[in-house]
């Protein structure tokens, strides 16, 4: 077995429409290509405390949008939350991310994230308005071929 002799930290970073679900595994796929990555892990962190990250179908919409709507339920916005200075929707984004998580780790093969046929790479706004965020990518593998 090789030893990792390849590592590279890189930044997406991604603008969102508001609450949803954001395909980003092109950016995945195409970050990857573009720093030489081959057989490996990258480790994705996203630097926010109200979206999160997870992956998900890619095929048919509406298990995004079910996702969306039974997140909604387990942390509805009329909750009666403490923190409210940020808006009503930012205590619900909270607890929305702590059910979901910020970082995924995905085994990467000849460059390419090993996913289902199914499967997308998705950032989870969980807040009404748009934002921009970032997404901190960390690579370990082997390198470029020779």
């Amino acid at each position: 077995m090789t030893r990792p002799d390849f590592h590279f930290i890189a930044r997406l970073t991604l603008r969102t429409a508001g609450r949803g679900m954001s395909d980003f595994t092109g950016e995945l796929r195409r970050m990857l290509r573009e720093h030489g990555a081959g057989d490996g892990l990258v480790t994705l962190f996203l630097r926010h405390t109200s979206a999160s990250l997870t992956i998900q179908e890619n095929a048919d919409p509406d298990v995004r949008a079910d996702l969306l709507d039974a997140l909604d339920r387990l942390a509805p916005q009329d909750g009666p939350y403490r923190h409210t200075v940020e808006g009503p929707d930012d205590m619900p984004a909270h607890i929305k991310t702590v059910l979901s998580g910020v970082s995924l780790a995905i085994p990467v093969e000849a460059g390419e994230p090993l996913l289902g046929t199914w499967q997308g790479v998705y950032l989870v706004e969980h807040r009404a308005r748009p934002h921009r965020r970032e997404i901190v990518a960390h690579f370990i593998g082997s390198g470029p071929k020779p």
